[in-house]
């Protein structure tokens, strides 16, 4: 079954001219495992076959987690993005001849778990993977072996299956090879040479040598790591942060059961029956022959030091002396044997013949770890991936490196996704851990973690604590969801206002109180906390031009300018939407949609610097400043007192920002609002924070303001059309498809980035605006939208939409869909009628902006 591997000896690379060849650049890729494989041969398909694949590990058994993976792939995931690498994943491995579609079988013992499936069944729909909901006589139609009187339901996706991942890789060694692609094994690598920001080498040495043994180097212009729990030994070569924790994951293998040497079994993978996961308790199964196999993530988290793990063997490496299967601890496994004698009453006869337990890799949010080092350019990772998205992920990753851009939306994987407190060990650790425990846990949309809180917080805080603010977390802020001090006001609401009931999962971190501080800001006042929004300053003599290469607005106007633009990509899709206002000739404030927008801008600048350019400096001011919203119709009334500042719309118009002086604090007033209300976004030094919240709060006293959280904030800019980067947009959509063509300047002289094409693009969809037609029924995002009965889309955001008393529904959905046409929301596995609405829903000629 081994392919015959070509192994030139490592010192043949190392004369090799800098520069890319006809053949492309010279990639090293770091690891030989599923993904390391799959990404050299998906370069080597795209013309880069100057690749060289390097693995401590003999080949193809290297020792990593790709040689003990279980191989089930289940690919309905609650992220799109995910899904869409799964199937991509489960097509590839088809056509190498190394998946088994016997499908998966996910099965319900709970009322909970059973509407959980319920809503996955949904994101089938809306990602486009066909499943069917069985009731318990089906579900043990298909898996003999369950007791249908423990099992409520079940979901089954025909598509799911088994991969085999060592023979996967044995394939694509082969059919890179046949392109000239290099795979060495017994190779490890010690160092990275960096020089001028660039990767232009790594340092290897063989696995059987000793620590002091001499080096040898081979000269790359990529360098790839793809080695999996050991990702953060070689982030360490160039400094990177991994935040990656390896975790041991135990999986047992049964005695024979009699009813299982019964079933023929025709295919090579000597299994018919379906995949079968038991959720409520974190347990899965795949059949062997007359076996079964039982994986468990229902034991205590069992961090593992890479450190203490004995290196590969490069001659062999024995199934059971892998450096990824360590010894089994029978008694993390006990209560997961009870319990599947409980679902699968044949266990009761057999016993566990083997076990051990395997290390994987897990990150605090769950996602895989994509990227490019900030600080050694040419050095990517592609970490954390599971065999179930391996070969999406490849694809994805090649796109990027050939291309420049990605079929599939990867900004849910990219490492610059993570703030700075993120990377920090501790945090890793414990978010890691938990996200281990969780991993088959039924989680809300909007549910925060528990622990570790209170990492970063606004100067507001100890105000918002006194007004009971109910905080949610993200990026490791605190950052209030409403506040019960405003629990009063509700029964005080006309009628049309009223809060409407809601169903129990839609009602979960929600309160009645929203609908009071949505009424505030529309009617009167609000104070909204924005300081957890990024913001950066970009400086110097070549700031202007570097934001106008990247964006789609004219930057080069007036100070006091603020302009909304987007970034695009080089296939015109969107990277983000951005606000930039120009503080001075050389000064620009840009709001910034997280850490991925910063690396953006910090590359460019960085790039200019190396060409020569102009200098331009980009400094993240999020930790050292802080903002206030402050909306409302009374926003000027109560703004006024408190500055010299001409405040009118002569004065400052809409659109518009200067430096003001408030109760004796310099603060930038950018007069913006994403809530669709008269006001200002007010951001200040963060020691000035306190005083300045207490000054306006005193200010806006006769005008009845308060505190709004981020709920009301969702609600408001829904009823506005105001789009949510990331949630309603993403690099797959069109500015035009998006409902964003306006954000494109037709007199900027200068040819951005995706400018072409953006303009030659024809996306089949569009973000399309809908009302709920019962005037309750609120979805969370993700759910399936049927035109005509079959699936045309997904719902992307949706809030209950107080002024005008019905929920709002943003959605993906096909082009030709006219105002007034009706459409059918899917939740829950219940139809909920919705209708085409025009947008914006409130204020259409922007006159409240504009006051």
């Amino acid at each position: 079954m081994t392919a015959q591997h070509p192994t030139p000896a490592p010192s043949s690379r190392a004369g090799s001219s800098s520069g890319a060849s006809a053949r492309g650049p010279r990639v090293v890729i770091i690891g030989a495992g599923i993904v390391g494989a799959n990404l050299a041969d998906e370069l080597a398909a795209r013309g880069w076959t100057d690749v060289t694949v390097l693995d401590q590990g003999p080949l193809p058994l290297t020792g990593g987690s790709t040689s003990h993976a279980p191989g089930l792939v289940f690919q309905i995931n609650t992220s799109r993005t995910m899904t869409k690498l799964a199937a991509y994943t489960v097509a590839k491995l088809t056509d190498l001849d190394a998946f088994t579609p016997v499908g998966g079988l996910e099965v319900a013992t709970t009322p909970e778990r059973l509407a959980e499936l319920h809503r996955k069944h949904g994101w089938g729909r809306s990602w486009g993977i066909d499943a069917a909901l069985l009731d318990p006589a089906e579900a043990a139609h298909r898996f003999p072996l369950l007791d249908a009187e423990k099992v409520l339901g079940a979901l089954h996706i025909p598509s799911d299956g088994l991969a085999s991942a060592v023979r996967a890789v044995d394939a694509l060694i082969a059919r890179a090879g046949a392109r000239g692609v290099r795979f060495i094994g017994g190779t490890r690598v010690t160092g990275v040479d960096v020089r001028d920001g660039r990767v232009r080498g790594v340092r290897v040495v063989s696995s059987a040598a000793a620590p002091d043994a001499a080096e040898d180097t081979l000269g790359a212009d990529v360098v790839v790591s793809c080695a999996g729990f050991w990702g953060q030994q070689v982030g360490d070569l160039v400094g990177l942060p991994v935040p990656l924790l390896p975790m041991a994951h135990q999986y047992a293998t049964t005695t024979s059961l009699p009813e299982l040497a019964q079933v023929p079994r025709p295919d090579r993978m000597n299994t018919v029956l379906p995949i079968l996961r038991h959720q409520d308790r974190d347990l899965y199964y795949r059949q062997l022959g007359d076996r079964l196999g039982i994986g468990s993530y229902a034991h205590r988290p069992l961090p593992v030091n890479v450190a203490d793990i004995p290196r590969t063997d490069p001659a062999a490496v024995a199934p059971d002396a892998m450096p990824s299967r360590l010894g089994f601890t029978a008694e993390d496994f006990e209560p997961s044997w009870k319990e599947s004698i409980q679902l699968l009453p044949a266990l009761g006869a057999a016993e566990i013949a083997d076990g051990f337990n395997g290390v994987f890799s897990f990150t605090p949010d769950g996602g895989s770890l994509v990227g490019e080092s900030p600080h050694a350019r040419g050095f990517w990772m592609a970490e954390a991936v599971w065999v179930t998205h391996a070969a999406g992920v490849a694809r994805s990753v090649a796109e990027l490196l050939v291309d420049e851009h990605t079929e599939v939306d990867l900004h849910e994987l990219d490492l610059a996704r993570f703030e700075r407190i993120q990377l920090e060990d501790d945090y890793v650790r414990e978010t890691a851990a938990q996200n281990f425990v969780e991993v088959y846990d039924i989680i809300h949309p909007l549910q925060p973690r528990l622990s570790p809180r209170d990492l970063r917080l606004s100067p507001f805080h100890p105000r918002q604590v006194q007004l009971g603010a109910v905080f949610l977390e993200a990026g490791g802020w605190e950052r209030p969801h409403w506040y019960e001090a405003n629990a009063s006001l509700v029964d005080a609401l006309p009628a049309a206002w009223a809060p409407r009931p809601r169903d129990p999962w839609a009602a979960r971190f929600h309160s009645p109180i929203v609908a009071a501080e949505a009424h505030a800001t529309r009617t009167s006042l609000a104070m909204y906390d924005m300081t957890p929004l990024k913001r950066v300053e970009v400086s110097g003599p070549g700031a202007c031009a570097l934001l106008q290469h990247l964006t789609t607005g004219k930057i080069d106007k007036s100070v006091g300018a603020v302009t909304y633009c987007l970034a695009l990509d080089v296939a015109g899709g969107i990277r983000s939407d951005l606000t930039v206002a120009r503080i001075d000739e050389e000064l620009f404030q840009v709001g910034l949609n997280g850490g991925i927008d910063l690396d953006l801008l910090a590359r460019a600048a960085d790039d200019a610097r190396t060409a020569g350019g102009p200098p331009v400096t980009v400094t993240d001011i999020t930790d050292t400043t802080c903002c206030i919203g402050f909306w409302g119709p009374n926003a000027r009334a109560a703004l006024a007192p408190l500055t010299d500042a001409d405040l009118t719309n002569a004065g400052l118009r809409y659109f518009r920002g200067a430096t003001i002086g408030v109760a004796g604090a310099a603060v930038r007033a950018l007069r913006l609002s994403y809530v669709g209300e008269l006001g200002w976004e007010l951001y200040a030094r963060t020691e000035d924070g306190l005083s300045l919240w207490d000054a306006l709060w005193e200010a806006g006293r006769p005008y009845g303001v308060v505190a709004a959280g981020r709920a009301a904030f969702n609600a408001l800019r829904l009823e506005k059309g105001y789009r949510a980067w990331g949630t309603d947009m993403t690099t797959e959509h069109g500015p035009e498809a998006a409902g964003l063509g306006f954000a494109l300047s037709p007199t900027t002289p200068v040819d951005y980035v995706g400018r072409a094409a953006a303009a030659q693009r024809t996306d089949p969809v569009r973000l399309t605006c809908l009302t709920v037609d019962d005037g309750v029924s609120v979805p969370l995002g993700k759910e399936p939208v049927l035109v005509d009965g079959r699936p045309g889309g997904y719902v992307t955001s949706a809030a209950f939409g107080y002024t005008i008393g019905r929920p709002v529904v943003y959605a993906w959905l096909p082009n030709g869909l006219d105002v007034g046409d009706p459409v059918t929301i899917e939740y829950f596995g219940r139809p909920v009628a919705a209708t085409v609405a025009a947008e914006p829903l409130v204020d259409p000629a922007g006159e409240r902006l504009r006051a």
